[in-house]
């Protein structure tokens, strides 16, 4: 009898903690929607906003209520490999002298939040996730000495990204507009990349993560803009002649024009 009763005891405790597991386990699910999947760029473009609804399915009330629940929304750009160059003094000109190559990092990032990140989790869970441009991995490629002045060129990266506006964030850009809708204010700078980028979604309850949604948006260039750029980038021994061709042109006809008599 007794080894039969401890093999039940066993069964009993592995069936308890199953069903612990299963009542732990996140029921909430996040969907998210964009008016569009492409941005065009003209001539005279000055930077946007794009929103980006959602809705959160089978919340909690009572932790809705609580404010228990965070949204972050980031626009993530394009991968693109990048090079931070360091100026020296030398001889009394200032002139690029150190560099630092680091592996393809988001072009852009902007993210907009219920409430800043770091109110929200822990900084494992955002180092993680990448949330946050101070989170994003920033991994150097090639020959990094002694490896004493990484730190200072990511600091580097991080700060001329924001200058540029390229990093961004607006820590309450995201407003529950009923009990399980929401909406995110996403900035697009006037220098935006061109290129694939990504909306991402994240879900927190009480600080945990539960789940993350991801949706493509393209940002592409028109009329002739898009002429011109594809004309550079495709056929680019075209464009140079072109272009030689066209400046030996205007300086001929501004010649012939204030030519003096």
């Amino acid at each position: 009898m007794r080894p039969f009763a401890a093999l039940f005891g066993i069964l009993v405790c592995l069936l308890a903690g199953a069903a612990l597991a299963q009542q732990r386990e996140p029921t909430e699910r996040l969907d998210i929607g964009v008016s569009t999947n492409e941005i065009a760029i003209t001539s005279d473009f000055t930077g946007a906003d794009i929103t980006v609804f959602g809705a959160l399915d089978s919340a909690d009330p009572f932790l809705l209520e609580l404010g228990e629940y965070d949204i972050v929304v980031a626009l993530v750009g394009p991968q693109r490999q990048t090079t931070v160059w360091r100026k020296e003094r030398v001889l009394g000109i200032w002139v690029n002298r150190r560099s630092m190559e680091f592996e393809p990092v988001a072009a852009s990032y902007s993210l907009s939040s219920t409430r800043p990140v770091e109110r929200i989790t822990g900084s494992i869970v955002l180092d993680r996730y990448e949330i946050g441009s101070n989170n994003i991995r920033l991994v150097p490629t090639g020959a990094i000495g002694d490896g004493s002045n990484i730190a200072v060129f990511r600091d580097a990266l991080r700060r001329l990204k924001q200058t540029s506006g390229l990093y961004e964030a607006a820590p309450h850009g995201v407003d529950f507009v009923s009990s399980s809708l929401f909406r995110a204010s996403i900035r697009l700078p006037a220098n935006v990349p061109l290129g694939e980028h990504t909306i991402r979604a994240y879900l927190f309850k009480s600080g945990n993560f539960v789940m993350e949604r991801d949706l493509p948006l393209r940002v592409v260039k028109t009329g002739l803009e898009q002429f011109i750029y594809s004309a550079a980038y495709e056929d680019s021994l075209l464009y140079g002649i072109v272009c030689v061709v066209l400046a030996m042109l205007t300086g001929w006809v501004g010649s012939v024009i204030f030519r003096k008599n």
